[in-house]
């Protein structure tokens, strides 16, 4: 990796005439080769795919995938403890509508570091992760180790006045800086201003911009007094913009890769960077190694997530694909297939799909046959474009699917 920029306050002034998006977010020529030759590979909110994002559980995952770093999002309490959370509240990932009821809504960094123990941030993944905690700044360096870094995201800057210094301050602390004298701490974020704040505050740790396009060819030559590396959303990325962005000096990162189709459309176009949901099935595929062994045939052919009307009964409906490459009929029932957000849509009970067979996953409400199954509700997927990971009744993950 390369880190040969020097930071000015120039560069801080020359950047605020930049008006940057902050929406957030080929394996033959890979496999085998020596690593020094593969992307970084990033494990995103330690492992998402795997285990409850942003815990100690994923944490571990992301470590034990082998990956070069895994990332986390830090914020600060109402109390100013650095913690580890995604959301800008609650809801989504915690049983706070049972421990502090009415909160639910509430900003994240409204609660001290004591309420924010009281939570679980684990049983909405799975019942295995009961009682994970959200943890503090601190214990991601303790998961890390000096093969698999941290990726420090400083979130939603706005809600944590001072958290530049925070965390700057953080990575002095032994732990932290046994890390950084290996080259596995890094910083980035959405918002310049904030990364311009924390370069004067740590010019020594590699920073990253993210953002949601990629900017024109002078917005970049600005960032690259203070960066160096830029972060986007795959899926907008085309060879131009990686030219602009290799033509700074920069390397370039995408987020998020779940499915090794899209890993190898990235690898194409030569990032250097990929966060990814699932590092260790990413990590399997660049080795050349079955990244989900044992799934008996069963895979994803098809996600139709992304329509209006999605309540349908129809193929223009919200719904998957399954279908069995394999060479035996596989019992489906209870698998079930999770987005990023942990929505799920699932197989009822007496499904069996045969050699060649497919089965359509519908969210809506309908009359179940032989090759169709309604969950009864409304869409549920994530309409913006996540991946879908494809499990067993008994929790193994057999495939990804990038839509």
């Amino acid at each position: 990796m390369k880190h040969t920029r020097a930071r000015t306050l120039a560069a801080a002034v020359a950047v605020g005439t930049i008006a940057l998006s902050t929406a957030a977010p080929a394996l033959a020529d890979y496999a085998g080769t020596d690593e020094s030759e593969q992307p970084v590979m990033i494990g995103h909110r330690g492992a998402a795919g795997t285990a409850p994002e942003n815990t100690v559980a994923a944490f571990k995952d992301g470590r034990a995938s082998g990956a070069d770093f895994f990332e986390i999002d830090v914020q600060l309490s109402a109390d100013g403890v650095p913690f580890l959370f995604h959301d800008n509240t609650p809801k989504r990932t915690t049983d706070v509508a049972e421990v502090f009821p009415g909160r639910e809504d509430d900003p994240i960094t409204s609660f001290t570091w004591d309420e924010l123990q009281q939570l679980d941030a684990g049983s909405y993944f799975s019942e295995k992760f009961a009682g994970e905690k959200i943890p503090h700044l601190s214990d991601a360096a303790a998961v890390a180790t000096t093969q698999t870094g941290v990726y420090i995201e400083i979130k939603s800057p706005q809600n944590s006045p001072g958290v530049e210094q925070v965390v700057a301050d953080a990575l002095q602390e032994p732990a932290w800086r046994k890390l950084v004298a290996a080259g596995k701490v890094e910083v980035l974020g959405f918002d310049a201003a904030s990364n311009i704040r924390f370069a004067g505050l740590a010019p020594e740790i590699p920073l990253q911009q993210l953002s949601g396009t990629i900017p024109s060819v002078a917005e970049i030559g600005a960032m690259s007094e203070f960066v160096d590396s830029y972060g986007t959303n795959y899926r907008v990325l085309d060879q131009a913009g990686v030219d602009r962005v290799h033509g700074a000096g920069l390397e370039i990162g995408v987020y998020t890769v779940n499915a090794t189709d899209a890993l190898d459309g990235v690898l194409d176009l030569g990032v250097d960077r990929v966060t990814g949901d699932f590092p260790i099935q990413l990590e399997r595929y660049l080795d050349g190694v079955d990244p989900f062994p044992g799934k008996g045939g069963v895979r994803i052919l098809e996600s139709n997530n992304n329509v209006p009307g999605s309540d349908t009964q129809d193929e223009t409906g919200e719904h998957l694909v399954l279908v069995n490459d394999g060479p035996a009929p596989v019992d489906v029932s209870g698998y079930h297939v999770r987005d990023a957000a942990n929505n799920i849509l699932a197989v009822g009970d007496g499904y069996v799909l045969e050699p060649g067979g497919t089965l359509r996953v519908y969210s809506a409400a309908g009359t179940d046959s032989d090759d169709a199954y309604y969950n009864g509700g409304g869409a549920v997927l994530n309409n913006g474009g996540d991946s879908l990971g494809l499990w067993t009744a008994q929790d193994q993950l057999l495939d990804t699917f990038g839509n």
